[in-house]
């Protein structure tokens, strides 16, 4: 492979275009985790318990990932006591499993430049040795 073909086949190679911007921020991605390995939704308090967040601060990263269509919100009573269920939409856990496929190259992408350093680290070392 020429020099011109690896420099168009690297172009953009750790550009990462999957990496939702909605989903990748910390409180986001644990709601999102939590509400997909609970397809059938959960209690506003049990969200709250699961992602280590306050009142205020789940309800806004809730309303955004709503907004984006990514979770679903209900709002009801049960014995008098006002209850909010949230689920992951059907499209919302596509989404999500297409973002972990993309981090996942990042993890591959990163474990091999540790594999490729160390490899040129130790053909470098051999050079300056010889020089």
């Amino acid at each position: 492979m020429n020099r011109k073909d690896k420099n168009e086949q690297e172009f953009g190679r750790y550009a990462y275009e999957g990496l939702d911007r909605i989903m990748h921020e910390k409180a986001r991605l644990g709601i999102l985790t939590s509400l997909s390995t609970h397809r059938e939704g959960l209690l506003f308090n049990q969200l709250k318990d699961f992602c280590s967040l306050s009142d205020g601060n789940l309800s806004r990263h809730i309303q955004a990932l709503e907004e984006s269509g990514l979770v679903e919100v209900w709002k009801g009573f049960h014995r008098k006591r006002p209850q909010t269920l949230c689920r992951i939409t059907p499209a919302g856990l596509e989404r999500f499993q297409a973002y972990l496929h993309e981090l996942e190259k990042v993890i591959r992408d990163a474990a091999n430049v540790d594999k490729k350093a160390s490899s040129h680290d130790k053909t470098m070392t051999e050079r300056l040795a010889t020089t």
